[in-house]
């Protein structure tokens, strides 16, 4: 009898890990979807629901301020179940709260269900990295992480073009039934695709806020809600600046957040690749990049194919500083603490809340549709100032 020696194949959870990358991609999808999507329906909620533009974009800061809140109260909470429970919870939570903007009679629980969506999105995308990037070799960690993320890119070069398509053909909470749809589709590939995994023993609460007393991690945190509040004083209101001040058609808009969207997928892999490179430099070429765009998009606003290209070029600068600050936040608070990562997109959304309210409150008080441009401009601006005052004490240290 002769025994053959078959060597062992790789651990089950290598094995599955495709599928269940695709599966963590689809949920970030849907997150992505839901949050971005309300760009494009602004003025179809606000007719519809009898509120002014204004008001309208206020679904967009309420969201941003439902992830600034949720996602260190859901991360903290993540540390005390298993992951893939944790991330089953989350995605159900997701669910409910676009079932009920789905279902919504007025703007009040359309509001209250977009925080709901609202409080899953920083946490997914926490304990989804972590997930992804165990269920895979060492040396391939990054790129199962990039892939999660990818859904979120396709939500915004895709998702969110088609979700104002379908919101303008058939009412906006066919757009809200489609995200629900997703959300179950998602919850059903993470049960099944997504292989347990224990929760993991992390530092002590007290050991990881300690990381908050340095003053670089509140300067990475400032630039941080800067810098995306700057693309979203202009972003929340691109459907009533591209169909009044612009003079397009609705039907427009969809293939005009495309460009947007190519331009935030070009942006973010040009911006991972530079700051690998020089971290610093990459953050503050960026945001003043995205300040002269935000400065000229005031002037092209007025001619459609001059709209296009800088709506390419906000997308792309704006996209470009993402993966440097989100380096300078790890880089100056390090791996002592998980809440490090949870507050930097809780900055993410405060910068877009404020940024939404500063731009309705112009457009409300009279300073035309143009308006919340110039404030990006400002508000992109402050963030390079804060880069380099960053930069400067970090060199005398």
């Amino acid at each position: 009898m002769t025994t053959t020696l078959v060597a062992p194949g790789p651990p089950a959870t290598t094995r599955r890990a495709p599928l269940a990358l695709l599966a963590l991609a689809l949920g970030a999808f849907g997150i992505g979807l839901t949050e971005f999507v309300i760009v494009g329906l602004l003025g179809v909620i606000g007719t519809d629901l009898n509120v002014s533009i204004p008001t309208a974009g206020l679904l967009v800061s309420g969201y941003a301020a439902g992830v600034a809140i949720g996602a260190p109260l859901m991360t903290a909470a993540g540390t005390r179940i298993s992951r893939k429970t944790m991330l089953l919870a989350l995605m159900g939570i997701f669910v409910a709260g676009n079932l009920l903007s789905a279902l919504a009679p007025g703007y009040e629980l359309l509001m209250t269900g977009r925080i709901i969506a609202a409080l899953t999105h920083g946490a997914f995308f926490g304990i989804g990295s972590i997930v992804a990037a165990g269920m895979v070799a060492p040396d391939r960690k990054a790129s199962a992480i990039a892939l999660m993320f990818t859904g979120l890119t396709l939500a915004n070069v895709a998702g969110v073009p088609l979700g104002t398509w379908l919101g303008q053909l058939f009412g906006w909470r066919a757009t809200f039934w489609a995200v629900t749809a997703v959300g179950v589709a998602a919850l059903a590939a993470l049960a099944l695709l997504v292989p347990y995994q224990p929760r993991a023993e992390s530092a002590s609460l007290r050991t990881q806020l300690a990381v908050f007393a340095r003053v670089q991690v509140w300067l990475a945190l400032l630039i941080t809600a800067l810098g995306f509040g700057a693309v979203f004083a202009a972003f929340t209101f691109f459907q009533p600046i591209l169909t009044q001040v612009t003079g397009l058609s609705e039907a427009a808009v969809p293939w005009l957040l495309v460009v947007f969207g190519l331009g935030l997928f070009a942006g973010n892999i040009i911006g991972g690749r530079l700051a690998d490179r020089a971290l610093m430099r990459t953050l503050t070429g960026a945001l003043g990049a995205l300040a002269l765009v935000l400065l000229v998009f005031g002037f092209t606003a007025h001619n459609a194919a001059g709209a296009a290209f800088t709506i390419f070029a906000l997308g792309a600068t704006g996209f470009a500083m993402v993966p440097a600050v989100q380096m300078r936040v790890l880089e100056t608070a390090g791996r002592e603490s998980p809440l490090a990562s949870a507050a930097n997109i809780s900055a993410f959304n405060i910068g877009i809340a404020v940024a939404s309210w500063l731009g309705g409150t112009a457009i409300e008080h009279g300073l035309g549709l143009a308006a919340p441009l110039w404030i990006g401009a400002g508000l992109a601006a402050a963030a390079l100032a804060v880069a380099l005052l960053s930069g400067a004490l970090e060199r005398r240290a």
